[in-house]
């Protein structure tokens, strides 16, 4: 891949990351000054930013916390940012959602909590229902990090084993009111789902979570099993939500416009598959392959030159091989070999967040003659995506994309250019 049709790949992804910068989203969505208290609280990887932003926009007192993955910090003055683990949850996280549960008590009904949250949020806010051990939340996190379940039933599960999720955080606000400000990185942007959410609950039940766990033949210890069947989680109608508002400020759906724009703007036609795609990262990364195979040979469904955009979150099924990368990377693994040898077609995949799963890379770049590039430095494309090797591949054909932290999280981000 040349280096100007990399710049235009990049520049495509940093107006879809622009589109949900913190400051931008937050201005419309600000609330009026409460008649007591302002609390801010957040979860996720873009927590601290958003705090910062909040604070630079905020005309008035306020005191919070929030909590974001290790190095993803940023000073706030008046908030306390915390750092934990991710994707995984360790002790930091626990003493994290501890905070957040005191930084909402005794508040009173004119005091307002302002409610912060973004993609990352389940990871870091463990907090085990009684009868189950912080350990017990992490085994549940690792065998849903390992399903290849859709997030949907991940956080459905997560709910069930946690006393901060599905709203229990703004019912342990009561009576304050609780205005949630959503970063949506889930596919459909249902805000209950973001974060799993602490402060939004929705209507999923213990025997939906138990459904999912048979569905994706999850294997979990029966004190896990039980603790679930008998968890009850909030309902949307509890009197005590009647006074919240929640509010998506960014997602997917703006991003991927604001690409789309910009490739327009240059000449280039675009078009949006979809901001909601799910699936296994490598099976929706052969159907991205097909399609862009199609357009260049018969120009059909869309004529080139063409932008092909989506958005959403796909899953890796991982096995005993282990592997390093996530599943923006092992897309792209499958996507090149689909195209190897093929002209006039390149491509980026990258998470939003600047980091796409267990490395340092947001993604990572493909064309035709990425698949041989992978074999002239001595490795077999193919095995490398059947032990989830993708960074190792990405890394061998110099085509990683690294960024470092974005400082928000509207989730995958996908542009495919065919000439």
């Amino acid at each position: 891949m040349n280096i100007e049709t990399r710049q235009f790949l990049t520049s495509l992804y940093g107006s879809a990351v622009a589109a949900a910068d913190p400051a931008r989203a937050l201005r419309p969505f600000l609330p009026e000054r409460p008649k007591g208290r302002l609390v801010v609280v957040g979860a996720g990887k873009g927590a601290a930013q958003l705090a910062a932003a909040f604070e630079d926009l905020w005309d008035g007192p306020l005191e919070g916390t929030v909590v974001t993955r290790y190095g993803y910090g940023q000073a706030c003055p008046h908030i306390h940012v915390l750092e934990a683990a991710h994707p995984v949850p360790d002790v930091a996280g626990l003493a994290a959602s501890d905070a957040l549960f005191q930084q909402v008590a005794g508040l009173g009904p004119d005091d307002l909590v302002v409610a912060l949250i973004c993609g990352g949020g389940s990871a870091l806010l463990p907090a085990p229902i009684s009868g189950l051990s912080f350990n017990d939340e992490v085994l549940v996190n690792e065998v849903l990090l390992a399903s290849g379940a859709p997030i949907s039933a991940m956080n459905l599960i997560r709910k069930h084993v946690s006393r901060i999720k599905g709203g229990r955080l703004a019912l342990a606000a009561y009576p304050a009111r609780v205005v949630s400000l959503i970063v949506s990185d889930v596919p459909g942007d249902d805000p209950a789902q973001v974060a799993s959410g602490p402060t939004v609950p929705d209507t999923g039940t213990a025997s939906q979570a138990l459904a999912a766990i048979r569905q994706y033949r999850m294997q979990m210890p029966d004190n896990i099993l039980n603790a679930i069947a008998t968890s009850q989680a909030p309902s949307p109608d509890a009197p005590e939500f009647a006074r919240n508002q929640v509010h998506v400020i960014s997602s997917a759906t703006r991003s991927l416009e604001a690409a789309a724009g910009m490739a327009r703007a240059t000449g280039i036609n675009a078009v949006i598959l979809s901001d909601a795609i799910e699936g296994e990262a490598r099976e929706v990364g052969r159907v991205h392959a097909a399609i862009a195979r199609e357009v260049q040979r018969n120009d059909r469904p869309f004529q080139k030159p063409v932008l092909i955009l989506s958005g959403g979150e796909t899953t890796v099924t991982l096995d005993q091989s282990g592997g390093r990368g996530g599943r923006n990377s092992e897309f792209l693994l499958a996507f090149a070999l689909a195209i190897d040898g093929l002209e006039g077609i390149s491509a980026l995949a990258a998470d939003t967040d600047g980091i796409d799963g267990s490395q340092d890379n947001a993604g990572a770049f493909a064309d035709g003659s990425t698949a041989q590039a992978i074999r002239a430095a001595g490795f077999d494309p193919t095995e490398l995506l059947t032990r989830h090797d993708a960074w190792g591949a990405f890394e061998a054909a110099n085509s990683l994309f690294v960024t470092g932290p974005t400082g928000t999280n509207v989730n995958d981000f996908r542009a495919i250019l065919i000439r």
